[in-house]
């Protein structure tokens, strides 16, 4: 695997050139703000070494590096999923490569369902905290240049980029919500029993 993301890192850097520190995922309905992106190279995920095909409606599937607002970016166009029949490892390969490539900052962003009955249907949460539920991707070889054998998760979430969220939010009177976000396979449905399992001590989006 690791001549795989040194492959792929080589081919990008190439197509996009000077690597942005700053990385964007966009999940499902969220992928038009690519359309934002001025002055882009956008790279199809097929034409890129290793990267496997999103088959999610909405997920286009390009690599997009261009600016958006003053800020140059890197942004992922739909992403792959471990109920597409993906491996852990092929599901969280983008993400290695950002490594190997220089990205500092990852921005992901999804569409959930919500447990919590004082959230509606488009409100926007800042993920605080997850439930793991699906496999870990860090099961198997240690590749140290990706980070320790076992690392903290304790504050998972970078909390100054949270603090300053908040603060571009409320001076744009846009709502924000905090929440724990659980981790599922997918891709039925929870059953009544799980939403209620999951909601017990507190409650969360699901995703």
């Amino acid at each position: 695997m690791e001549n795989k993301y040194r492959e792929t890192a080589d081919f990008l850097a190439k197509q996009i050139g000077e690597t942005p520190e700053t990385a964007i995922i966009l999940g499902s309905g969220l992928g038009a703000l690519a359309d934002r992106i001025t002055d882009a190279t956008v790279i199809p995920y097929r034409l890129i070494p290793n990267f496997v095909h999103s088959t999610a409606t909405g997920h286009k599937g390009n690599l997009i590096c261009g600016n958006l607002g003053e800020k140059r970016v890197l942004a992922m166009q739909g992403r792959f999923h471990y109920y597409e029949g993906y491996a852990m490892s092929q599901v969280t390969f983008p993400i290695r490569v950002m490594k190997l490539l220089g990205v500092k900052n990852l921005f992901v962003s999804n569409a959930a369902g919500g447990i919590n009955e004082t959230f509606k249907v488009g409100d926007l949460m800042i993920i605080r905290d997850h439930i793991n539920m699906m496999p870990n991707p860090l099961i198997g070889a240690n590749n140290e240049d990706f980070g320790t054998r076992f690392p903290d998760m304790t504050r998972t979430y970078d909390r100054e980029f949270i603090s300053q969220m908040e603060t571009i939010a409320a001076q744009n009177g846009i709502s924000l919500k905090k929440g724990v976000y659980v981790a599922l396979t997918g891709p039925s449905y929870e059953t009544p029993a799980e939403y209620a399992f999951y909601g017990k001590r507190e409650a969360m989006p699901l995703g």
